[in-house]
């Protein structure tokens, strides 16, 4: 037997020894989805979303609590964290398109990324983008002359870097001076950060941001930089500038092993919230409004990744390699920061672990093991295993790679599933002319003609799942990309 506590919060054990997810049998959720696969709870990502939002507000009323796009994001989610209350962190003009195909509206989204690029500045501020986080000297620049020629002001947090290290993994550590991100305070470019913002004619300065990598499992960074930048912030005072926005990003842990411990959500907004009041009273500051940016905390343990057991090679006296139909094309993190994960089996989730195996993925790669050396019950081909915590970072940082497609991903709810409707780009001569070209708006003209080929544009796949009574009318209508066609459909029932 296993803990449950990496699981999603419904996660249960059937009387048949099955594992079961939002009240699904996840042997039939395999089967009838295919595998790998990725299985998102509901309810688990609202209950995160409420933690957030209840331990950060009943400190301080005004904080919003942005949700970080990058740890994983679709329409359907989009819709779940703003019914939720929760805005977004966007680091690409895809994200941003996601969140806007989503319903969110743009006010609630917050642009980060150290090399935003002209077009991905101007779609911002276009749409009336929140707040564009500035990362660099060149950028400032950028869009201060974008915000001028588009005829408006666009308000910004300056990033900087206080120089504090998170202890976690040297790839995911954000915050120290030897980074591509932000404006380090001890080199003295936060400060002209600072300066050259309020100087900027377009640009309005709200406040700042920094980040310091995650996960993070220890509190004392926070306060640590917390007192190091709000004390970099009160220098401006005398030069007519108050910080009104002040955000410690996230970098928020979840347990990957039964062994790892994290924060609770209630002791990191003790901490941060403490730090913050202590530090503004000590300096005679009003406390500015909070920002925290929440993402793998919120996703990472209500999604579960599936795998079928294919070939089993055991090596006498080295190791037994079982391996399954998905791998580092699916979850990059083991072979990319070594991260570890517990395995399941989910078709023998009540028997006693009895062999050590390694979990190998199907890439032609000798670093594609998702688990080394773990302990289940007897394996066997055919058996589907399943990972917990594998919501965040998984399929946000999957591949085609070998050409393989991505896995599906289903969200489950009161012993019903749903996926999101996929379009289907396939690789061609013409494809590569076009990216070549740079002719993008063609790609949809080759999604048509290449139907007979196994091609869906996003609008038909839509209407598929229509007629076939999955989606609503006024749900098919919203995710259209071509409104207009699809008006027919309000007002129609599920």
């Amino acid at each position: 037997m296993f803990e449950l506590n990496m699981f999603p919060d419904t996660t249960q054990i059937d009387s048949n020894g099955i594992l079961n997810i939002g009240g699904c049998n996840t042997l039939d959720l395999a089967n009838e989805y295919g595998t790998p696969l990725y299985v998102f709870d509901e309810d688990t990502i609202r209950n995160r979303c409420r933690s957030f939002v209840q331990e950060f507000q009943k400190r301080v009323p005004e904080t919003q609590v942005v949700y970080a796009s990058k740890a994983y994001i679709n329409p359907v989610l989009v819709k779940i964290l703003s019914e939720e209350g929760l805005g977004l962190d966007v680091v690409s003009g895809g994200e941003l398109a996601v969140a806007i195909a989503g319903g969110l509206s743009t006010t609630h989204v917050y642009f980060h990324g150290n090399n935003k690029t002209p077009q991905e500045l101007r779609e911002a501020v276009q749409q009336g983008i929140g707040r564009v986080v500035v990362d660099s000297f060149h950028e400032l620049q950028l869009l201060d002359e974008i915000s001028r020629e588009l005829g408006k002001k666009q308000e910004i947090l300056v990033r900087v870097s206080p120089g504090i290290d998170p202890h976690t993994h040297a790839y995911t550590t954000t915050g120290i001076i030897d980074s591509k991100f932000g404006f380090s305070i001890q080199t003295g470019h936060a400060a002209i950060a600072v300066r050259d913002a309020l100087q900027a004619p377009n640009l309005n300065l709200k406040g700042l941001h920094f980040h310091l990598g995650s996960p993070i499992f220890e509190l004392e960074p926070y306060q640590a930089a917390i007192d190091l930048v709000l004390r970099f912030a009160a220098e401006f005072r005398e030069e007519g500038w108050t910080i009104q926005e002040f955000s410690p990003g996230g970098g928020f842990a979840i347990a990957y092993t039964h062994d790892q411990e994290p924060p609770a959500v209630t002791e990191y907004a003790e901490t941060i919230v403490s730090s913050l009041q202590s530090n503004c009273a000590e300096l005679g500051m009003e406390l500015p409004t909070l920002l925290v940016a929440p993402g793998r905390s919120i996703i990472g343990s209500a999604g579960v990744a599936l795998y079928r057991v294919g070939a089993i090679k055991d090596i006498p006296g080295v190791r037994k390699y079982v391996s399954v139909d998905g791998g580092m094309g699916d979850n990059i993190r083991p072979a990319l920061y070594q991260a570890t994960y517990e395995v399941v089996s989910a078709c023998k989730a009540d028997q006693n672990s009895v062999e050590k195996v390694t979990i190998a993925g199907k890439y032609c790669e000798s670093g594609d093991d998702q688990a080394l050396d773990i302990m289940l019950p007897k394996v066997e081909s055919g058996d589907i295993i399943a990972i917990p915590a594998s919501g965040a970072y998984c399929p946000s940082m999957a591949s085609n790679y070998t050409l393989n497609p991505r896995p599906p991903m289903v969200l489950v709810k009161d012993g019903k599933s749903r996926v999101p409707v996929n379009e289907i780009l396939m690789g061609s001569f013409g494809l590569g002319n076009i990216i070549r070209e740079g002719s993008v708006a063609k790609i949809v003209s080759l999604i048509e003609s290449g139907g007979a080929r196994g091609m869906k544009k996003m609008d038909d796949a839509i209407l598929e799942r229509y007629k076939n009574s999955e989606i609503s009318g006024e749900t098919a209508h919203l995710y259209a990309t071509q409104k207009q066609s699809f008006e027919h459909l309000l007002g129609k029932d599920d």
